[in-house]
Formats: structure tokens, C-alpha cells, sequence
């Protein structure tokens, strides 16, 4: 069963909005200690998994090629030994369409051992390439490895220090938000999402806007010192307070007295 929101007033409301964001805005803060470090956590991980899977193919691709030349020695053996047999058969031979017949299978196994070697001194030059290249892909993931640990130590020391705090402010901010009414706090929470800075309620300032610091005619002023009801800035559409209720000392503008102009006196000429 859902808890039902206490009715408050439209002051109330404002209050505790404000209330809301200010908690918001310290958890944003916290947040921004951190900096770009989670992501840049984030971009070593997966630089680190494409290393791993990089020197995994490596290994794969060579221990394919060794397994070629394996391969291509057990067929220069078999040529080999078919050479050896098709030398001694020449010697027997009983006419030229025989003879014939053998000089061409000596000449094909000749060409077989030839390209067998060919093949394998290939496969040789491929297994020492990739090899090399794993020797450097697996240098450069244990230099990622380092600074990953470096930025994981640095941002869990962050994140050690603001942890309690933030915590708090978590805690807080649920509790504010179980005391507004779902739709307020659907709409706060789409105005904070596409304001600048995550700033969703804002006081005025200096006669304008805190948030994009427009100015404000007095008879809105007027409205909002009321808290009659909830107004937004027809400019950025953030709810607005007034400098009252969000407990700030609101800012008291002197204009400059215009100076007196001094007199000036001219000289008369001296009578004859």
C-alpha cells in the first residue's frame, strides 16, 4: 500500500522543494569530486578486456601456424619417402611411357617438398610477427593494469572520504521526496533533469532569476514573496522562491547618489 503524502501548503510545498534541491546539489557535489575518474576507470576496463581478447587471438593465430608446419613436415616426409620409392622403381623401368610417368612424379614431389618448406618457413616468419605483436599488446594491457590501479586507488579514496556524507544526503533527500505529492515531484524532478547544473528550484536574485538570471517583473516578485502558489521563470521554466524562504540574506543594491556639479566661475577681464 503506497504512504499517503500529508497535505501541505503551497509554502510548505516551496519549502520543502528547496529543501530537496539543496540536498540534490550536495549530492552533485560529492558526485563531482570524483570527476572524470569513473569514466576514465571505465575506458581502461574495456581497453584492458580488448587487450586480453587481442593477445588471446594472437596465441590462437600461432599455435595455428605451428600446427601447419607440423603438419607441412609430416607431408615433406611422405613426399620424401614417395621420392625415394619413385628413384628406385626408374631403375626397372621397362619402356619410355613408364619412364616417363616416374620423372614426372619425382618432379611433383620435388615441387611438393619445395612448397611444403616455402609454407613453413611462411609460417615461421607469421608465428615470430605475431608474436612480437603479443609481446607488445601484453606490454601495453600490464601498463593499462598499472594505471587502472592507480585510478581505482584514487577514485575509491574519493569515494571513502564522501561516502558517509552522501550516504546522509541520500537518506535526506528520500525522506523530502516521500513528503511531496508524486506529480510535484515528477515535475521537479523533469525541470531538474533539463536545467543547467541540475538546478530545478532557484531564489531570486538581484531582482532576477538564480538560474538564468533574467529579470523579473516586481508584481511576480510580489507572487512569489506571497507563496500563494508555485511560479516558474517563463524564461528556463525553474521553480521559483524568494530569497526568504530559501534562508539567504537577499542582496540589497545602493545605487550611486549622483554627484553635484561643481560651480565653476569664470574670470571677468580687468577694467581699464
Amino acid at each position: 500500500m503506497a504512504k499517503k503524502v500529508k497535505e501541505m501548503t503551497v509554502e510548505e510545498k516551496l519549502k520543502t522543494l528547496y529543501q530537496l534541491q539543496t540536498t540534490l546539489s550536495g549530492i552533485d557535489e560529492k558526485r563531482a569530486l570524483r570527476g572524470e575518474l569513473p569514466l576514465e576507470v571505465e575506458d581502461l576496463e574495456d581497453e584492458i578486456a580488448g587487450l586480453e581478447t587481442r593477445i588471446n587471438n594472437l596465441s590462437d593465430e600461432v599455435e595455428s601456424f605451428r600446427q601447419a608446419i607440423v603438419t607441412k613436415r609430416d607431408d615433406i616426409v611422405r613426399a620424401k619417402e614417395s621420392l625415394e620409392r619413385y628413384k628406385a622403381q626408374i631403375n626397372d623401368v621397362r619402356n619410355n611411357r613408364e619412364y616417363d610417368v616416374l620423372t614426372k612424379e619425382i618432379e611433383f614431389q620435388n615441387l611438393e617438398i619445395q612448397l611444403c618448406e616455402k609454407k613453413i618457413r611462411d609460417a615461421q616468419v607469421k608465428i615470430e610477427e605475431r608474436t612480437q605483436d603479443g609481446e607488445r599488446a601484453q606490454a601495453q594491457m600490464e601498463s593499462r593494469k598499472a594505471d587502472l590501479d592507480s585510478k581505482r586507488a584514487e577514485l575509491d579514496e574519493i569515494m571513502e572520504e564522501t561516502r558517509a556524507e552522501e550516504e546522509q544526503l541520500r537518506e535526506r533527500a528520500e525522506d523530502l521526496e516521500m513528503r511531496i505529492e508524486p506529480r510535484l515531484l515528477q515535475s521537479f524532478k523533469r525541470i531538474r533533469k533539463n536545467a543547467r547544473n541540475g538546478l530545478g528550484v532557484v531564489y531570486v536574485q538581484r531582482d532576477a532569476c538564480g538560474g538564468c538570471f533574467n529579470k523579473i517583473p516586481p508584481q511576480r516578485q510580489l507572487d512569489i514573496k506571497m507563496h500563494k502558489k508555485i511560479i516558474v521563470c517563463e524564461y528556463c521554466g525553474r521553480i521559483l522562491v524568494d530569497s526568504e524562504l530559501a534562508g539567504v540574506k537577499p542582496v540589497v543594491t545602493v545605487e550611486d547618489k549622483p554627484k553635484r556639479k561643481r560651480a565653476t566661475r569664470t574670470k571677468t577681464s580687468a577694467e581699464d
